[in-house]
């Protein structure tokens, strides 16, 4: 196992390489997971035009939504950990096939957000395997509230070819039509702009490809599962994606959204998203 300092692309970043060649790149910028190799293949979207300026929200990879989800509240949109340095926690060791990076409070954070805390975002790799994992921890007396999200791009060969099992009997929130009703559909199909959030079910998701299935599974602190692509006309209108982009990509989120964390003074939270090759 290696992990290396590296410049992705213009980012400062980390890149964890294991035997057999796969490889995940998380940049400092956000945290935010970059890159997934294995097999030999990138399994994340990351938009050619994504914006790597250090500080724009960047287009695709695993972007970490924090402490507040889309613009369900007065922060700038999915909050402003994606959107700021975070860095290797000095003096401890991370256990073989991780890396990690943190993220604490300082006056630019508590002018937006007035409270103290410690989120760790960590990379565990393994063959065919990648799992990421949100910690937030209040170290403050007081109690506090937060949503958050782990925004995974995941890169499809062409969407019309994919399908995603495993919502069949989910209560759905259909952002586009603004509708609730359960989800009939034995499998997602996707042709049209797609945004909607799911009641997280218990047993794992399924994108199935002819290449190929990504198993996908959450833990049982992400309450929802976010689905989304743009579809073709809004792909056309976002200035950092091709006009194109929504082929080749599907957002699958684990995310605690629509009941807030309450977390209290020395307490902590834990959230995670495992991706699995079958």
């Amino acid at each position: 196992m290696t992990v290396q300092a590296i410049d992705f692309h213009g980012l400062p970043a980390l890149r964890l390489a294991i035997p057999g060649g796969d490889s995940v790149v998380l940049a400092l910028q956000g945290a935010q997971v970059m890159s997934w190799l294995a097999g030999g293949v990138e399994r994340l979207y990351l938009s050619p035009r994504a914006l790597l300026d250090g500080h724009s929200a960047i287009r695709g990879g695993v972007p970490v939504c924090f402490p507040q989800f889309n613009q369900r509240g007065p922060l700038p949109k999915h909050g402003f950990a994606r959107n700021v340095a975070w860095q290797p926690e000095a003096g401890v060791p991370q256990p073989d096939g991780q890396v990690a990076l943190v993220l604490r409070d300082d006056a630019t954070s508590r002018a937006v957000w007035p409270h103290a805390f410690l989120a760790r975002l960590t990379a565990a790799l393994s063959p065919g395997r990648l799992r990421v994992e949100l910690e937030v921890e209040n170290p403050g007396g007081a109690p506090w509230t937060f949503a958050a999200a782990l925004h995974t791009y995941l890169r499809v060969d062409e969407i019309a070819d994919a399908r995603l099992e495993g919502l069949h009997g989910a209560n759905r929130w259909d952002a586009v039509r603004d509708d609730r009703h359960v989800e009939t559909a034995p499998a997602l199909r996707f042709g049209t702009e797609f945004d909607s959030v799911y009641a997280a079910p218990a047993e794992p998701l399924r994108l199935v490809q002819p290449t190929g299935t990504l198993t996908i599974t959450q833990s049982a602190s992400c309450t929802e599962t976010v689905v989304w692509n743009p579809g073709p006309d809004l792909s056309a209108k976002l200035a950092d994606m091709p006009d194109d982009g929504w082929r080749h990509m599907l957002c699958v989120e684990a995310a605690r959204i629509d009941q807030p964390v309450l977390l209290d003074g020395g307490g902590r939270w834990m959230g995670w998203q495992t991706l699995s090759l079958d």
